[in-house]
C-alpha cells in the first residue's frame, strides 16, 4: 500500500507561489509589449514585488511553521529578511532602469524576469530547512545571475565575467554538494532540524561530519565571497553591467546570511567549535585582503568588490561570537547568542542599504557610452551637484564606519558581540583593518570635494531615481541616529526563530 499523499500547507509559501506565477506571466506578457522602454514589464515587476510584500505581511505569524515535508520553514527571521529583500530588489529595478534603457541590447523583458527568478531563489534560500531546498535556492539564484551578467552580448568583458562566474560557481556548487552528501552520510538526514537532533544525541559519524563541514563551509564561503573563495568577486563586479553588479552586490547578501544561519546555527550548532575556528580564519583573512587590496584599485567597482569581501568578513565575526563555550547558565548563553546573531543580521542589512546607494550613485552618473566606474569620474562632483556629492559622502562615511551613520553602529554592535564572547584580540584586529579601510572611502570624498572635475556634464537621472537615491542617502544618516529601530526588529525576529 502506498502512503496517502498529504497536501502541504501552501500558506507559508504563498509569496513564493505568487512570485513564480507572476514571473511566468510577465515573461509571456512581454512578448506582446511593443514599447521599447519596457514600461509595462518594469511596472508589473515592481507590482509583483510589492504584492509579495503585502502577502508576506498578511501571513506573518509569531509561530515557526514547517511545510513541504519540513523542507521549508516560515519564521519571523525569514519574514523580515524577505521584506528587506523585496525592498532591495525594487530599488535595484528603479536604479537600473535608465541604465538598461540607454543600453538597448540589455533592454529586454528577460532582464526583469531573471531578476524576479533570482529573487525567488533568494526567498527559497531564506526559508530553507533542508539541504535539498538550500541547493535549489542557490542554483536558481546563481543561474539567473549568470544569465544577467552575460545579457549584454556585445560586451566582451561581460561575457568573460559571466564565464568566470559560471565556472567558479559550478566548482563551489560541487563543493557544497559534496559536503552535504558527507553530512547526510554521517547523520542519515537531509533535514536541518533532524540533523541538529541527531548531533545532540551523539548519533553521528564524527570524522565524516568534520570532512563534510569543511566542504560545506567552502561552498558557503564562495557564495558569501570571503577569502580564500573570493577570486570571482572583483572580476564579476568589474566585468558585469553596473546594473547587474548592483543586484549581485546587494540582495544576495541577505540570502547568504540566512543560509549560513540555517546551516550552521539551526542545523550544525553542536559542531560550533569546528566551524567557529574556520570562520575566524576566513573573517580575518577577508578583512585583511579586502581592505588592503581595495587601496590599490582605480576602478570604483573593483574597489567596492574588495570592500564587499572585507564587509562580509566583518559580518562573520557576529556569527562566530554567537556560541560561547563557557557561558554560565542557559539564559545567559541564549541572551548572548541573540545579541551576536542580531548584530550580524543588522550588519548585513546596513551593508545592503549602503551598497544600494553607492552603486546607485555610479548608475546615476553613467550615461550612454559612459560607465562612470573609475575613481577619477568622481573628481569635482561637488561642483557638478553639491547634493549628490553630499549623498555619496554620507555613503562613504557610513561604509568607513564613521560616527554617526548606520555603518558605525553596525560595526559597533558586532565588535561588542565579539568582545562579550571573549575574543578581544579579534575585535582589535577588526578595528585596525577598519581604520585601513577608511583610507579608500575617504579618498572618494577627497576627489569629490578637493579635485577639479574632468567632466562638467550635469548629473542626469530620472526624477524617481534621484528621489529614491536621496532617500537612500538620508536613510543611511537617519538610521545612524536611530539604529535601535532595525536592531530591535532583528533581535525580535531572531528571538522567535532560533531553535
Amino acid at each position: 500500500m502506498f502512503d496517502q499523499f498529504v497536501v502541504p500547507d501552501l500558506l507559508p509559501a504563498a509569496p513564493e507561489i505568487f512570485l513564480v506565477v507572476m514571473a511566468s506571466a510577465i515573461l509571456l506578457i512581454d512578448l506582446f509589449v511593443k514599447d521599447s522602454r519596457r514600461t509595462a514589464t518594469f511596472a508589473l515587476s515592481v507590482l509583483t514585488l510589492l504584492g509579495c510584500a503585502v502577502i508576506q505581511t498578511m501571513t506573518w505569524t509569531p509561530d515557526i511553521t514547517y511545510t513541504f515535508s519540513n523542507m521549508f520553514v516560515d519564521d519571523q527571521m525569514a519574514d523580515l529578511l524577505k521584506l528587506f529583500l523585496y525592498l532591495t530588489v525594487i530599488m535595484v529595478l528603479f536604479y537600473s532602469r535608465a541604465y538598461v534603457i540607454d543600453r538597448g541590447e540589455m533592454n529586454k523583458g528577460e532582464y526583469y524576469v531573471l531578476a524576479l527568478f533570482a529573487t525567488l531563489g533568494m526567498m527559497v534560500m531564506i526559508s530553507a530547512n533542508s539541504f535539498v531546498t538550500v541547493y535549489i535556492g542557490i542554483e536558481l539564484l546563481s543561474l539567473s545571475l549568470y544569465a544577467m551578467v552575460a545579457l549584454n552580448r556585445a560586451s566582451l568583458s561581460a561575457s568573460e565575467a559571466a564565464m568566470k562566474y559560471f565556472i567558479l560557481g559550478a566548482l563551489a556548487s560541487g563543493l557544497l554538494l559534496y559536503g552535504m552528501s558527507m553530512i547526510y552520510g554521517g547523520t542519515g538526514s537531509l533535514e536541518l532540524t533532524a540533523i541538529d537532533e541527531v548531533l545532540r544525541n551523539d548519533g553521528a559519524n564524527g570524522k565524516l561530519l568534520v570532512f563534510g563541514l569543511v566542504f560545506l563551509i567552502a561552498g558557503l564561503a564562495f557564495k558569501l565571497g570571503v577569502v580564500p573563495f573570493h577570486m570571482w568577486i572583483p572580476d564579476v563586479y568589474h566585468g558585469a553591467p553596473t546594473s547587474v553588479t548592483l543586484l549581485i552586490g546587494s540582495a544576495p547578501k541577505l540570502a547568504a546570511f540566512a543560509v549560513v544561519m540555517r546551516l550552521l546555527v539551526n542545523g550544525l550548532l553542536p559542531l560550533a567549535v569546528e566551524w567557529q575556528n574556520m570562520l575566524i580564519i576566513m573573517a580575518v583573512l577577508s578583512m585583511a585582503i579586502g581592505n588592503l587590496a581595495a587601496i590599490a584599485q582605480s576602478n570604483i567597482k573593483r574597489m567596492l568588490a574588495y570592500s564587499a569581501i572585507s564587509h562580509m568578513g566583518f559580518m562573520l565575526l557576529g556569527i562566530v561570537s554567537g556560541v560561547v563555550g563557557d557561558a554560565s547558565g542557559q539564559f545567559d548563553a541564549a541572551h548572548h547568542a541573540l545579541a551576536a546573531y542580531g548584530s550580524a543580521m543588522f550588519y548585513v542589512i546596513a551593508y545592503v542599504l549602503m551598497s544600494l546607494g553607492t552603486f546607485g550613485m555610479i548608475l546615476l552618473m553613467a550615461r550612454s557610452g559612459f560607465e562612470a566606474d573609475t575613481l577619477d569620474d568622481f573628481k569635482g562632483l561637488n561642483q557638478r551637484s553639491p547634493w549628490f556629492a553630499a549623498v555619496m559622502m554620507m555613503l562613504m562615511f557610513s561604509m568607513a564606519g564613521i560616527p554617526f551613520f548606520i555603518g558605525f553602529f553596525a560595526k559597533l554592535s558586532v565588535l561588542m558581540a565579539v568582545i562579550d564572547a571573549g575574543h578581544t584580540w579579534l575585535a582589535i584586529v577588526a578595528v585596525l583593518f577598519s581604520l585601513i579601510g577608511a583610507f579608500y572611502y575617504l579618498r572618494v570624498v577627497k576627489l569629490m570635494y578637493f579635485d577639479a572635475p574632468e567632466d562638467a556634464t550635469p548629473i542626469g537621472g530620472s526624477a524617481d531615481m534621484r528621489l529614491l537615491l536621496s532617500v537612500n542617502g538620508v536613510a543611511v544618516a537617519a538610521l545612524g541616529l536611530f539604529p535601535q529601530v532595525i536592531m530591535a526588529l532583528c533581535a525580535f525576529s531572531l528571538l522567535n526563530s532560533l531553535n
